[in-house]
């Protein structure tokens, strides 16, 4: 059976036994590490310690191969996008010059610019493995009651709750529209055209909204019916109590969180590492 994409595997690793919550915390001290620094070796590690995590998860390349292209996409058009509206960035942030190849203009390429690029790319590219790890390992029902647990209303972790469930939905109702398109003669195999086939998927998009909407609906009166929301507090089948699995994740996490800190205060006095001066 093909994996779906942001679906939850139920799937026995260490990963998958720590308490949503637990994740939660590790996810943000991770992301924030990496977006309070510009040291490229800080981002490095956290990705190579990301893709150690994605192994220990068992999440399989197919699940995420999808998303892995359009992030690729993205991160490029990010990189080229940089250079043409700040050719100079590195240049400035650095201190220095040291010009590679002048292009045309104002344009030039140094390697402060690629050090900055490049830098760049692994920054956002760091956060990637992280997100994916949250998504497709915490189970949304066991998250939901973990956070209600810390204080968050249980509607909003309800809300939390159903969003993740509905990620799959989405894809599984996208694919049989697509199939049903089709069917009756919509191309969308890639013998077609690629303007031709992103006009086809646009036609995709409207009824997907509408049935999207139309769950939406069923939903909410489901949950009308049954009084969700008359009490102000809850109990919750899925909470889980915090082990040492989770405290242990939780110290290394905080400890690679204070480590980058530590480094970027102390050590590079800044948030950019400069292996120019």
């Amino acid at each position: 059976m093909k994996a779906k994409l942001f679906s939850y595997n139920l799937v026995d690793t260490y990963i998958h036994r720590l308490s949503g919550l637990t994740k939660l915390i590790c996810f943000l001290c991770l992301t924030f590490s990496v977006m309070f620094s510009y040291d490229i070796r800080i981002n490095l590690g956290i990705l190579v310690f990301s893709f150690i995590l994605l192994k220990i998860s068992k999440i399989k390349f197919s699940q995420i191969k999808v998303m892995m292209i359009y992030v690729l996409v993205f991160l490029a058009t990010n990189v080229i996008l940089t250079y043409f509206f700040a050719p100079e960035e590195g240049v400035r942030i650095y201190g220095t010059r040291h010009e590679l190849v002048r292009l045309f203009g104002h344009y030039t390429i140094t390697i402060e610019q690629l050090f900055y690029l490049i830098t760049k790319f692994f920054k956002y590219a760091s956060v990637v493995p992280l997100g994916i790890i949250f998504l497709l390992t915490t189970n949304p029902s066991e998250f939901a009651a973990a956070l209600s647990g810390i204080g968050v209303s249980y509607k909003a972790s309800y809300a939390v709750a159903l969003t993740l469930r509905y990620f799959p939905d989405v894809q599984r109702e996208y694919h049989d529209i697509s199939l049903s398109q089709q069917a009756r003669g919509l191309e969308m195999s890639s013998k077609a055209k690629l303007w031709d086939r992103f006009k086809n998927s646009v036609l995709i998009v409207i009824p997907l909204i509408f049935s999207t909407l139309d769950r939406v609906e069923n939903i909410s009166n489901a949950m009308d019916l049954r009084g969700f929301g008359k009490e102000k507090k809850r109990t919750w089948y899925n909470r889980k109590k915090l082990t040492k699995e989770d405290y242990t994740a939780i110290a290394v996490s905080a400890g690679i969180f204070i480590a980058t800190i530590c480094i970027t205060v102390f050590v590079n006095k800044s948030r950019f590492y400069n292996p120019f001066i």
